[in-house]
């Protein structure tokens, strides 16, 4: 079909060819313009849903949004009649992938619902029906359509825990649930007939897939061994043109870049901080110059007052450690450190080494605080940080500069255990 007549299908109801055997029938979503509360949407999404015909059957991979079903049964009731239906196949459990589920089981039920293992508690949760029947599957298992078969691969994680992709062999079709989706509404549909889109993939990437970057290696794995003729994700483009690129494309966001430009057995220890009267630059000027001296120890030292927060992502992903330093105003840190801590909620942090610096006039709660932060973003934050009044004295330069050997030494696994008194522990917390 040409890009005008897909237009005109898509407005009929009707459903799009994406091979004589497999039809797409979902729904577009052109208004949205947020999704999940922190994606914004410049042009909507789509629901994507597709049939399978084999000689034996049909199957229907993942359905819509409750509020398009109307949408969806359409283009379903145009291709197949619901007593062929023997497989429901459903990649992903969120509700704009089985909003239609609950009336589709009751239209066909002699179909077999087939859920990832990992999704069998939500699914009851999410259908509130007793004695519900489904088969969990996992990576190998295959659901037999005659000439045609869906094989599963566990890919959890992606975003959610239960995520699978179904492979369709006989036609070298991925149905990639959200994997290699994004939010971007085109009637077009296929990535070679519509608008560029470029922008809305390496976004959706990086909000939804980055702060799961080692399952996407682990994905991948899995996926990038197969011929493919056709990537259909549950949002977005379908994927018809050169679908080995977008593979290739997740395989160099997910890799870690920073490892191949750093010696073997070499740490990056990233130092952010913001000053108001120059007494935490000098601090963490310090701290910078002892934790290079660290053998191994490969330091940063950045300047919040000059970079925006959110340019440092690919920095925070790839380092070892991260410490933070901040003047205490109003008693509480600074907006770009709370900018920068934000920024991490999209970043996988856990186990990295986090540490806490800052000036002070009054109170000096700022450093406490970052502390909290850090140790709920799965950081581990072993150092008390350190917290000086006002101008730093040479002797409390030093104190920094021991923090920051400590530092070095805590990053590469060198520092050695001590006793801590109990009244300096009672007056940090003071």
């Amino acid at each position: 079909m040409s890009p005008k007549a897909v237009e005109h299908a898509i407005a009929d109801r009707r459903p799009i060819e994406i091979s004589p055997r497999v039809h797409w029938i979902g729904a577009l979503d052109p208004d949205i313009r947020t999704f999940d509360v922190i994606l914004k949407t410049a042009n909507g999404t789509s629901y994507n849903a597709y049939v399978v015909r084999g000689s034996e059957g049909v199957a229907i991979v993942d359905t819509v949004k409750e509020e398009f079903a109307d949408d969806f049964f359409a283009r379903l009731e145009a291709v197949a009649t619901y007593d062929e239906i023997r497989a429901i196949v459903i990649n992903h459990l969120e509700p704009d992938h089985t909003g239609a589920l609950p009336e589709l089981m009751q239209r066909a039920p002699q179909a077999r619902l087939y859920i990832s293992f990992q999704a069998q508690l939500m699914l009851k949760a999410l259908l509130k029906r007793e004695n519900l029947e489904f088969t969990p599957v996992d990576t190998g298992d295959r659901v037999d359509l005659g000439d045609r078969s869906l094989e599963f691969l566990h890919t959890p994680y992606l975003h959610w825990p239960d995520t699978q992709c179904t492979y369709l062999r006989e036609e070298e079709i991925l149905f990639s649930g959200d994997v290699f989706g994004c939010h971007f509404c085109d009637p077009r549909l296929f990535n070679d007939t519509c608008g560029d889109f470029r922008f809305s993939f390496e976004y959706y990437y990086a909000h939804i897939m980055r702060p799961f970057r080692e399952y996407v290696l682990r994905a991948l794995a899995l996926i990038e061994p197969l011929p493919l003729q056709v990537i259909a994700p549950a949002h977005g483009p379908i994927l018809r043109d050169r679908p080995t690129a977008y593979v290739g494309r997740y395989r160099e966001l997910a890799a870690p870049r920073l490892k191949r430009e750093i010696f073997p057995g070499e740490k990056t220890l990233l130092i952010f901080y913001i000053s108001s009267y120059g007494n935490t630059a000098r601090m963490a000027e310090a701290i910078y110059a002892a934790a290079q001296e660290i053998e191994g120890v490969r330091a940063s030292l950045y300047d919040l007052t000059g970079g925006e927060t959110n340019s440092f992502a690919d920095l925070l992903e790839e380092a070892d450690g991260l410490v933070l330093g901040s003047p205490t105003i109003n008693g509480d840190a600074v907006k770009p450190i709370w900018d920068l801590l934000s920024s991490l909620t999209v970043i996988d942090m856990k186990g990295k080494l986090g540490a806490a610096f800052g000036s002070f006039g009054w109170s000096g709660e700022a450093v406490r605080m970052i502390e909290d932060r850090l140790r709920g973003l799965k950081l581990r934050v072993p150092l008390q940080g350190v917290r000086l009044k006002l101008i730093p004295t040479p002797e409390e330069i030093e104190e920094c500069r021991q923090f920051g050997r400590s530092l070095g030494e805590e990053l590469m696994g060198r520092r050695a255990n001590r006793v801590i008194d109990m009244s300096e522990l009672l007056s940090s917390n003071s």
